[in-house]
């Protein structure tokens, strides 16, 4: 029997965390050039006894810059696969305490060479961004890195309420229909939101135009976001300087900045 932490935490990794491959992938010309001639079925799972079929999973069909990424379900036959033993040793790989007891199995290594190493450039790829403790010099890292926040952050959020975490799924079942947001200004291209109404949510990249959102955690530049989301500034301190503006209801910022630490405590 799985604590229910480490089941918060492999939600996050395999829903949230790794459908991130397919941002970094397309949005990284030197990775993006890597997958040109990839024409294959790549998964990542671990072994479940709890589950049906004893494994748990998520896999990708990549057709060079066509990506399709299938979220809770195995293939049967995947060209490579990252198989982890447990979904605890998945969860401490992927917090870095990397070593025999954590690493995967590596099949279909020899015969898809080009898939696997393309495939493993883009995953340490996006654990460096991911566990950076500081912001990287370049503006196009920046950019990649305040975008994949953005889109752990919300879709974490969204699966911890399907999951039916305690203060979630109460804040989400008393919530009419609200949607919360996450940008940077001049940047639309960097935007994500969360959906939710009545116990249920929905995580979205880019702008939500259906309607104003309800709340926006809205950041002045790319620097003043790493600030909040690596833990270096303070919220408060933030938004007094004019680095962060909380548009539509204020009083909510701190209720989402809490939501945001319990997912990131969850993947580190």
């Amino acid at each position: 029997m799985h604590k229910q932490e480490e089941l918060y935490s492999n939600k996050i990794f395999f829903n949230a965390a790794l459908p991130l491959i397919k941002v970094i992938a397309n949005d990284v010309p030197s990775l993006k050039k890597q997958f040109k001639n990839v024409h294959a079925v790549i998964q990542v799972s671990a072994l479940d006894p709890d589950s049906e079929g004893g494994k748990i999973g998520m896999h990708y069909v990549v057709n060079g810059d066509d990506w399709q990424v299938h979220l809770n379900k195995v293939d049967p036959k995947p060209h490579v696969e990252l198989e982890f033993k447990s979904v605890e040793a998945m969860n401490a790989f992927f917090k870095g305490k990397i070593g025999p007891a954590t690493l995967p199995k590596m099949r279909g290594v020899a015969k898809n060479f080009g898939a696997f190493k393309a495939f493993l450039m883009t995953l340490l790829k996006m654990s460096s961004v991911l566990s950076a403790e500081k912001p990287p010099e370049d503006e196009e890292t920046k950019q990649l890195m305040v975008k994949c926040f953005f889109y752990l952050l919300s879709s974490g959020i969204s699966q911890l309420n399907k999951m039916g975490h305690p203060e979630i799924h109460a804040w989400t079942s008393k919530s009419p229909d609200r949607v919360y947001a996450f940008a940077v200004n001049d940047h639309p291209e960097v935007s994500a939101y969360l959906r939710i109404k009545a116990g249920k949510s929905r995580a979205g990249r880019g702008e939500y135009k259906r309607a104003m959102p309800f709340f926006t955690l809205r950041f002045r530049t790319f620097d003043d976001a790493l600030g909040i989301l690596l833990g270096t500034a303070d919220m408060l301190e933030a938004v007094k300087k004019g680095n962060l503006i909380m548009d539509g209801a204020p009083e909510f910022g701190g209720q989402i900045g809490a939501f945001m630490l319990e997912v990131g405590a969850l993947a580190k």
